[in-house]
């Protein structure tokens, strides 16, 4: 991602990191906060969403690049499962920091919808949206089959998926083909789509290979 990432559980860290900031005496990298808006004992989802908001405010006022969210789902401790909805959250109480994902996990959705849902978030917070795509489930095994609907492809069609997303993300004219989504998707397939005036960033995160068994 070209900048340090760090996580908000180090309080301490990111406390003398921010003064380091303000002080001007790091070198000149851009640092960003990765957030999975836990749920703090005795605590609820709504009370993590203030607090993760509380966070990015901070953030950009001690002049972090980037506010990412991670996906992940079934956690007890962590309310960020709706990703794409938090970040429009945090990018509705922010002003100039960059939001986004980091990652959303693309085996669990339709290239098209989460194409649609950042470009949507693009248009309403022009120039601050980051696209971040992982592969892994973000959950346990029996939740990621809940959420995929082919366990047995759905990682290995990763590749192609980004295409498609960041394809479909990127579309700035009408009657354009789309390569990426076959050669049945000829010029004009999209024209009923709305264009954004700029894109969302898309970048592909690491994820480790899924641990997922396949059903024989």
């Amino acid at each position: 991602m070209g900048s340090q990432v760090l996580y908000p559980s180090c309080a301490r860290t990111l406390h003398v990191v921010a003064q380091l900031l303000l002080a001007g005496t790091l070198p000149m990298i851009p640092f960003s906060v990765l957030d999975l808006a836990p749920i703090c004992q005795g605590g609820d989802a709504a009370q993590a969403f203030r607090n993760s908001l509380d966070l990015a405010r901070h953030a950009e006022g001690w002049g972090f690049k980037r506010f990412w969210l991670a996906e992940h789902h079934n956690m007890t401790g962590i309310a960020s499962a709706a990703t794409s909805v938090v970040i429009g959250h945090i990018a509705g109480g922010t002003k100039t920091i960059r939001v986004g994902s980091g990652g959303i996990m693309l085996p669990n959705h339709s290239p098209l919808v989460i194409a649609e849902q950042f470009g949507t978030l693009e248009s309403l917070y022009p120039g601050r949206i980051d696209l971040g795509l992982g592969r892994a489930p973000g959950t346990d095994q029996f939740t990621a089959r809940a959420l995929r609907r082919d366990l047995a492809t759905s990682s290995e069609n990763f590749p192609h998926d980004v295409l498609r997303c960041s394809a479909t993300c990127n579309r700035t004219r009408r009657s354009a083909p789309c390569p990426a989504w076959g050669p049945g998707c000829r010029s004009g397939f999209w024209d009923r789509a709305p264009l954004a005036r700029s894109s969302p960033r898309c970048w592909a995160c690491r994820s480790p290979s899924p641990r997922i068994s396949r059903r024989r």
